[in-house]
């Protein structure tokens, strides 16, 4: 186990707590240089020295500054620095000698405080702290016997051996789940919707589900909870999202990309039969993801007169919808819209940007998602 060690630094202000000093002295400095060695998590064992500089009163029989040099060890009892919040409350305790002058004299002090670690190694930590220290006269003939009381308040600064976090206590698991920690009382295992995940780690907790998706129902057994699957009525694989992997179609959480052109005789809405197949991919890939409702968008290049491309987009949008609707897909679950050239996604200045443009695309409007509602 690593040395624990510190080196803490305590300015601040000083000032007399009683008779005389209090009518001799004002306030002053006081400051304190300390070793820290750790004798465990809560304790450290600490030595260093102490001055304290106090200016004389006007009208004081003497002028300047009042000192005192104290050397002593002592204790000091800390929240751990290791813990999860990065603050340390703190009290000492020292036992001191005193050099006042010409004079020694047996002391003692108890300070107290509260420091912040500064960086995430946690060497660093700065706070308030106030401080008591008696420095205690013995008996001296034709001198004033009383003791010297002084307080000091300033901020602390401390250095040190860093300090990780505790790491956390791993969970132990109930044999009932392999995801269910273990209770320290008899506490009662619930399992609501008997689906044999506890309602501790179900996601589902009132709706039976299989175990492989945390106790989520998973209507087309793909593995995929419903609340995750993108297509919930179609079994596909987790890292498709759920969906089906069709050849010429691709399933978005907002359309339905076409692998291919839906090619279409020259200048008219008539569908060419090469395309036939995929379209014939896009009606089962409807049928596969019934809470699919898509709107089927006809686009044109900037060729031409505008209400001609506009007459010409509606057309072949519609056309693509009669033709999804006669192989069975509910008309509830389409729409059509013509965009005419006002959407292109290529330039129109060059054969292939025009080309581009042309094209018919599937929107889905309306998705199951992840809470399981309509959007």
């Amino acid at each position: 186990m690593a040395l624990d060690w510190g080196l803490k630094l305590e300015p601040g202000m000083a000032a007399a707590a009683g008779q005389p000093q209090s009518r001799m002295f004002g306030p002053g400095f006081g400051g304190s240089l300390k070793g820290l060695i750790g004798v465990g998590r809560y304790l450290d064992a600490q030595a260093g020295i102490t001055y304290i500089g106090l200016t004389a009163q006007p009208s004081a029989p003497s002028s300047g500054v009042g000192g005192a040099w104290g050397y002593g060890a002592g204790l000091r009892f800390k929240r751990p620095h290791d813990l999860v919040r990065g603050y340390s409350p703190w009290v000492d305790a020292d036992l001191m000698y005193v050099r006042t002058g010409d004079l020694n004299r047996f002391g003692f002090s108890f300070g107290a405080g509260v420091s912040a670690s500064l960086d995430e190694d946690r060497r660093f930590w700065l706070g308030p702290f106030v401080r008591y220290l008696q420095i205690v006269q013995g008996e001296r003939i034709g001198a004033d016997n009383t003791d010297a009381s002084i307080f000091i308040v300033g901020a602390s600064l401390e250095f040190g051996s860093p300090h990780r976090r505790a790491a956390a206590k791993p969970v132990e698991c109930s044999p009932c789940s392999p995801c269910s920690p273990c209770s320290s009382t008899a506490e009662a295992v619930t399992d609501r919707d008997g689906d044999g995940v506890v309602d501790g780690v179900d996601k589902c907790p009132d709706q039976p589900g299989p175990r492989a998706t945390s106790g989520c129902p998973d209507r087309d057994d793909d593995g995929l909870a419903d609340v995750a699957d993108m297509c919930p009525d179609a079994r596909g694989p987790i890292d498709n999202k759920g969906c089906p992997v069709y050849q010429k179609v691709i399933i978005k959480p907002n359309k339905l990309e076409l692998k291919e052109k839906i090619l279409f005789s020259w200048d008219k809405a008539a569908i060419e039969p090469q395309s036939y197949p995929l379209l014939d991919e896009v009606v089962q890939a409807l049928k596969d993801n019934k809470s699919f409702h898509v709107r089927i968008e006809g686009h044109t290049d900037s060729s031409g007169k505008e209400t001609h491309n506009q007459t010409l987009s509606e057309a072949r949008a519609r056309a693509v919808l009669d033709y999804v609707a006669k192989h069975g897909i509910a008309m509830e679950r389409l729409a059509s819209k013509g965009f005419s050239s006002s959407q292109p996604i290529d330039r129109n200045d060059t054969t292939a940007g025009r080309e581009a443009n042309r094209r018919v695309e599937f929107a889905v409007d309306l998705v199951i998602v992840n809470d399981g509602s309509v959007k």
